[in-house]
């Protein structure tokens, strides 16, 4: 796997526009970072194939790496298009999920994001009071990666659903303001 770099965040924080110097701290939906996730996205279901042997997951399940299973996340990447998430602690690919995105009104975010803050049980103050368990914050207007229905679709309000037990690894595995999330078409 080739090194990351954030092209989109050093470009935007040399420029005019003033983002903090730590691109981990930004959120970033310029083109160049939506292209760097989306490219991300790709390699990522290229490890799941390599580490996992498997090209698809039925909906609603995950695989976690054995021998893997305290490791820390340090990097999330989300495919859209394919509905998966992929978990990685530095280089290694460490776990792998279904989801379920926003639906097309409502549509998850793509670009560079990182985890902003994090709730064991929480409930959404947009949408009827909803549980979103193990909630990991990406961004300032609510979108979260949690524990949710996955229906085998996009149906969020713009969230990142995950099964909840998978939701609950994942939480106790990343780390606020470190963990890199990166959302591609």
């Amino acid at each position: 796997m080739k090194p990351i770099f954030h092209a989109a965040a050093l470009a935007l924080c040399a420029g005019s526009i003033a983002l903090p110097v730590n691109p981990a701290l930004a959120m970033i939906e310029t083109p160049e970072a939506k292209a760097e996730a989306a490219e991300l996205a790709g390699d990522a279901r290229k490890d799941m194939k390599k580490i996992f042997r498997k090209k698809e997951l039925e909906n609603g399940s995950f695989l976690w790496r054995e021998g893997f299973e305290e490791s820390p996340v340090d990097r999330v990447v989300i495919g859209l298009g394919a509905q998966m998430v992929y978990a990685y602690s530095g280089d290694e690919l460490v776990a792998v999920s279904t989801i379920s995105s926003g639906k097309a009104e409502t549509p998850t975010p793509t670009g560079i994001f990182n985890v902003l803050e994090k709730q064991r049980e929480y409930y959404s103050r947009k949408y009827d009071n909803a549980p979103m368990p193990f909630m990991q914050r990406i961004d300032k207007w609510g979108i979260a990666l949690h524990g949710g229905n996955l229906p085998g679709y996009p149906a969020s309000h713009g969230c990142v659903r995950l099964p909840r037990e998978f939701a609950q690894r994942l939480f106790a595995a990343t780390t606020t303001n470190e963990t890199m999330v990166y959302i591609g078409a």
